[in-house]
């Protein structure tokens, strides 16, 4: 616990004292004020004062400013807004805007989009309602449509070569309903149900297209609807999902993709998710850890390619390129050493380890791809506009310039 010691406060201790001074040399004297005469009293009175001392100090000037800002332009802002978040990774630099107008407390309709620098796209609309039954409930629904036009493909497994690079081109349209439930406030319980139309067409980019790929790619050709059921519960106690010096999230995803064609792509999909926090010395060291998994429960299932579990990106092993390893299964494991020299920022010191497998009893700790780097952190008091981050592995380096936290 800090205590601040303001100008004003200080300029009043000091009148006080100039007063006193001042009084006692002019020979006024005060009454003496009345003396404990019991160890009860006594112990009455040192606990008041403790009590008096012990209250928690008010944000300073920085982080009400810091506040004031989030709620303007970064945590659903009325009116138009800047918008900061990827199309698709491995998309490039993006630009963003949205409009949002609430109709109630709680209730809002919202119109965005992003544009980046390799001609990716996202146009999004949305109804959120939040904060019902005393905060336990939120609800929506949205559509939206997104262009990809120069995802990476290496091929599949571990052992793939970063020379055999390929493109391919993905437009996705999708709706769905989702909802947020929360017994009690660290019980996260949410679903979702929705369709997903993929069109893939031939890549752009200076690489090959993956139509040129030379070996076989699973669903290469097919375009599914998916109907996509979604269903997640954990624990959840950090302060916000955006930015957090503390707590975890413990949680599992279930996935259920039915296809239109005959179920011939139809597959199921577990994800599990642990983060912890370890604040030290009043949260000015935090060592920051998190596991995550991604396994297709079926091994007969078949799945496309653009749809397998990925690890390559700014948020993933972030000395590798965007969708560097594709298989039907995933480990991944970050550690990070942060410190916090303001309110506004902080520098990290990070690990990522990770592998791709086609069995599930292939993840394990051997061949793992890994890299070490350093980063900055721009924050507010619950989100991470701005994450910059420089990695190196044995395959080169990369610089990660990213508008959300890492975890």
């Amino acid at each position: 616990m800090r205590i601040v010691i303001t100008a004003r406060r200080l300029h009043r201790a000091i009148a006080v004292m100039m007063t006193l001074a001042f009084l006692s040399r002019a020979g006024l004297s005060q009454e003496p004020g009345p003396t404990p005469q019991s160890r009860q009293e006594v112990i009455a009175v040192q606990q008041t004062e403790k009590l008096k001392k012990s209250q928690p100090a008010s944000p300073d000037k920085i982080e009400a400013w810091i506040e004031k800002f989030e709620q303007m332009l970064l945590l659903d802002p009325s009116g138009y807004y800047p918008y900061f978040a990827s199309v698709y990774h491995g998309g490039g630099f993006t630009l963003g805007s949205g409009y949002r107008r609430y109709f109630g407390d709680n209730t809002f309709w919202d119109v965005k989009g992003l544009y980046s620098i390799k001609n990716y796209k996202l146009v999004e609309g949305a109804v959120e309602s939040r904060d019902h039954l005393a905060r336990r409930l939120s609800f929506g629904t949205r559509l939206g449509w997104r262009d990809a036009t120069q995802v990476a493909y290496y091929g599949l497994g571990i052992k793939t070569s970063s020379d055999d690079r390929h493109n391919f081109r993905f437009q996705e349209t999708y709706a769905d309903g989702h909802v947020d439930f929360r017994p009690v406030w660290w019980i996260p319980l949410k679903g979702s149900v929705g369709y997903e139309r993929w069109d893939t067409k031939e890549g752009e980019g200076g690489d090959p297209s993956i139509e040129n790929f030379p070996d076989p790619v699973p669903g290469l050709g097919v375009d599914p609807k998916y109907l996509h059921t979604q269903v997640s519960a954990g624990i959840d106690w950090r302060r916000s999902p955006g930015y957090t010096r503390r707590g975890g999230l413990y949680q599992v995803t279930f996935h259920d993709y039915k296809s239109d064609n005959d179920g011939a792509y139809s597959f199921q999909k577990l994800d599990g998710d642990l983060i912890q926090h370890f604040p030290t010395l009043r949260e000015t060291w935090i060592l920051a850890a998190r596991g995550r998994v991604e396994t297709t429960l079926n091994d007969n299932d078949l799945i496309p390619y653009f749809l397998l579990p990925q690890l390559g990106s700014g948020s993933t092993l972030r000395a590798f390129a965007s969708d560097r390893f594709r298989d039907r299964h995933s480990l991944l494991m970050t550690a990070e050493f942060r410190w916090t020299p303001s309110v506004a920022w902080d520098m990290a010191l990070f690990y990522d380890a990770g592998k791709v497998a086609s069995r599930r009893k292939d993840l394990n700790f051997k061949e793992m791809k890994s890299d070490v780097g350093i980063g900055a952190r721009f924050h507010g008091l619950r989100s991470t506009p701005l994450r910059l981050e420089f990695a190196i592995s044995n395959e080169g380096w990369q610089i990660v310039i990213a508008g959300d936290a890492i975890f």
